[in-house]
């Protein structure tokens, strides 16, 4: 079993550190323009929260591409894989484009909000570009999922890490106004990300269609690159639950954070801080998951049920370590780390608290991924859909407003909720994948 999560591992880094570069790009963001004031942070926040659920749902689909090549790369299968890439390519194109398009002409939905008024006035030009941003962003992560369903992760890291001091000096430039530059505030900020989305994504394209890594797979363009509606179909049965798990965690997040926004901009911004802080290092819960998944499903296209458990337990353990790291980190922490972010004395104390409560649910938000990314790896997601809407919005979404407004304990009792919402979703998965395992390895 040490071997076999040494595998994961090795797998996973790359991917790890390409999304945390990624995490890390919103959080020199976040933390660049708390320094400006904290009502534009707020505003970020707000943004950040109304768009995640569009986003993540996006970032769904572009799973289905990773799953469906990996299973065609593990039947050694070249033709396939190219034809997957390419159709999944096209499907996740225009659902970027959709999410885009609602986000731009959709933002006003923030003026009904219940939201500070100065903190909605900072927001909306913020949203345009954020929302063009999807584009470029949902693009690269097609791009990246393909090369990471092949294992080769490496490329995807190396323009993640290109990509952060370009995003820092373009926010200096412009949130700022240094050299010359106007100070644009939190519209630099948006720009910035524009602009280093836009070229990360270009970059990738052209390393794949011209690279000799890849050569195979675009060779047989001709031939494969072709939409078929059954393909699309095999796309949309992976992709719709994946979107739909990934937004069901995001969204209640999102959501959570949009009410703590009715309580006042000093709960919003110290739940951004806090939320940030565990948004990074879920990165690494994130990175294993993908790692898992790509691996079980790799094998599960052998149908190998007895490797299948032992990648899936393997992974599972290597998360409950990383929670119980983590949850040390934020505990001995939670003074320092909101610093980063802002100065304002109540801002800290109140993101101090909240980091208390996010030290506690690092060991289940790591081990609920996993246990998701497993499930899809072996194309089970449709019930994993229901046992995490169950998890997060029958019974840990509720039970955080509860908390807040009819117990008086405001952005910690949505953060309580959080609590049980997660450590419901990890119960159920992990169960659920060693269900299913069981079922297909019993002796008859």
């Amino acid at each position: 079993m040490r071997q076999e999560a040494g595998k994961t591992i090795k797998l996973a880094l790359p991917i790890v550190i390409g999304e945390l570069a990624q995490m890390a790009l919103h959080i020199i963001d976040t933390a660049m323009v708390g320094k400006v004031s904290y009502k534009q942070l707020a505003a970020a926040a707000l943004v950040i929260n109304t768009m995640n659920i569009p986003f993540v749902l996006g970032i769904g689909m572009t799973i289905s591409v990773s799953q469906m090549v990996s299973m065609a790369h593990g039947r050694r299968d070249a033709q396939q894989v190219s034809h997957y890439f390419f159709n999944g390519f096209v499907l996740c194109a225009v659902t970027a484009v959709v999410i885009s398009l609602g986000l731009v002409l959709g933002r006003g939905i923030m003026l009904h909000m219940d939201q500070d008024p100065e903190v909605v006035q900072y927001a909306m030009p913020f949203m345009t570009l954020m929302g063009l941003s999807i584009i470029p962003m949902l693009l690269f992560m097609t791009l990246k999922q393909f090369a990471d369903g092949l294992e080769y992760t490496r490329t995807a890291m190396t323009l993640s890490l290109v990509g952060m001091p370009l995003n820092i000096l373009l926010n200096w430039l412009l949130i700022y106004g240094n050299w010359g530059f106007p100070r644009l505030e939190l519209i630099g900020a948006g720009w910035a990300t524009l602009i280093t989305r836009t070229l990360m994504f270009l970059v990738l394209a052209s390393v794949i269609l011209w690279h000799k890594t890849f050569w195979r797979y675009v060779a047989v363009s001709s031939r494969q690159w072709k939409l078929k509606w059954k393909t699309i179909k095999e796309l949309l049965h992976i992709g719709v639950p994946s979107s739909l798990q990934i937004g069901m965690e995001a969204g209640a997040f999102a959501v959570s954070g949009i009410i703590i926004g009715t309580i006042s901009a000093v709960a919003l911004a110290a739940h951004q801080i806090a939320l940030s802080c565990a948004a990074f290092t879920f990165m690494v819960s994130l990175g294993l998951a993908q790692a898992g998944s790509i691996r079980v499903s790799n094998t599960f296209g052998r149908k190998d049920w007895p490797l299948i458990g032992v990648i899936g337990k393997s992974t599972l353990l290597t998360a409950l370590a990383y929670g119980i790291l983590c949850a040390i980190v934020f505990t001995l922490l939670r003074f320092q780390l909101p610093k980063a972010f802002n100065n304002d004395p109540l801002v800290l104390s109140a993101a101090a608290t909240l980091l208390l409560f996010a030290a506690i649910f690092q060991i289940s938000d790591s081990t609920q991924a996993i246990g998701a990314g497993l499930l899809r790896g072996i194309k089970d997601v449709k019930t994993p859909t229901v046992l995490i809407a169950i998890a997060y919005w029958v019974v840990g979404l509720p039970a955080g407003y509860i908390l807040a407004f009819k117990f008086g304990l405001g952005a910690s009792g949505m953060w309580l909720g959080f609590i049980i919402g997660l450590t419901l979703a990890s119960g159920f998965l992990i169960t659920r994948f060693l269900t299913m395992y069981k079922r297909h390895t019993v002796l008859p």
